[in-house]
């Protein structure tokens, strides 16, 4: 008699509309009505959208402009990170009531891996129910989860249910529940992969599933290989607790777009500050620098150069952010400028850091 195969628990716990939540929760006056963070009517990019923006078709990354053709009455907030902050590291610290195993993708989810867990339940489903609770009670807003055998899955899953709601695929139903599933829904299948998908006759996880890896490997490379795995529930992916961090960035959008390299060094200047805080807070330098510039026609510029030695300090980072804006002409206005640091000098710990491989 053959063991049966041991699968790992995985939760992906998802904040449902996490800015726009957070403002409607911190202001009263904001509850049950459509809010936009960031952006504005005039310009700006949308951070986060509340559901009730949703239901006029505002998403995050759409132009504030387009936001209010979608929905006349919405309300934008400035985004305000050190609250988002703040909250998320509440969530974090009940997480790591349950689990050492929490890998942050960003500060409105994680993995948690809980097949060994600190509570010592066997139900992952009833742990993530658990943690949406209190994250509800103690924090005041709500969660969405996934639970499933891999990350993959569970990162699917938690979106089944939106909002404030949660999808269990156990082992046996994980094939059946990919090949259902539409392939716009594929974690990492984009609008361009699916459009190319939709002309090779890929519409469904069942579609996929039928190609064989020869084909998907001709049409998309290494990412095929990936297709190829994951729609028959195979992913490897460990949950890691520390994700290594590999650029320190900062921008800032303009209310007016600058036209003059003067006026853009002084702006500069305090992007490059708030980049030496967040460096300073990290404990992190790099040898690479870019700087970005967005122009008023949306389209987009990165000049980069790598040094050397490693840096964090500002008066070093205008030294070749300077370099680099005259590096050559502007070709319009600009509305956007970013400096990033990367090859971070914590890219000698990866050595340490081992991906465990095992057997669906």
């Amino acid at each position: 008699m053959s063991e049966m195969p041991t699968y790992r628990k995985i939760i992906h716990i998802d904040m449902d509309a996490f800015y726009a939540s957070v403002e409607q929760m911190d202001n009263p006056e904001l509850r049950g009505k459509p809010v936009a963070v960031g952006g504005s009517e005039n310009r700006g990019v949308v951070s986060a959208a509340s559901y009730e923006a949703r239901k006029f078709g505002v998403r995050s990354a759409i132009s504030g402009v387009l936001a209010k053709k979608y929905c006349p009455d919405i309300i934008f907030v400035r985004p305000r990170f050190d609250r988002y902050k703040e909250i998320s590291a509440k969530i974090h610290k009940i997480f790591n009531e349950y689990t050492d195993l929490v890998e942050p993708l960003s500060l409105d989810e994680a993995y948690l891996d809980v097949t060994k867990n600190k509570k010592g339940s066997p139900s992952a489903s009833l742990l993530a129910e658990e943690i949406r609770a209190r994250i509800f009670n103690e924090v005041g807003l709500t969660a969405s989860a996934g639970i499933s055998i891999n990350k993959f899955v569970a990162k699917i899953a938690s979106d089944y249910n939106k909002p404030n709601g949660q999808k269990t695929v156990n082992p046996d139903e994980v094939e059946d529940f990919l090949e259902a599933l539409p392939i716009r829904k594929f974690y990492g299948v984009g609008k361009v992969t699916t459009e190319k998908m939709y002309q090779l006759g890929i519409f469904t996880g069942t579609d996929l599933k039928s190609k064989s890896l020869e084909f998907l490997e001709k049409h998309f490379g290494k990412s095929g290989v990936f297709y190829y795995h994951v729609v028959r529930g195979i992913h490897n992916s460990e949950v890691k607790s520390s994700r290594i961090t590999k650029s320190v960035a900062a921008e800032h959008t303009f209310d007016v777009n600058l036209s003059s390299e003067i006026f853009m060094m002084e702006q500069l200047e305090r992007i490059a500050a708030q980049l030496e805080k967040r460096l300073e807070r990290h404990k992190l330098s790099g040898k690479t620098i870019t700087l970005k510039i967005k122009y008023s026609d949306f389209s987009q510029q990165t000049r980069s150069k790598t040094l050397p030695y490693f840096i964090s300090d500002k008066s070093l980072i205008m030294e070749n952010i300077k370099e680099l804006l005259y590096q050559e002409k502007m070709k319009d206005s600009v509305r956007l400028l970013g400096i990033s640091l990367s090859n971070l000098n914590n890219e000698v710990k990866k050595a340490v850091v081992v991906q465990l491989k095992f057997t669906f």
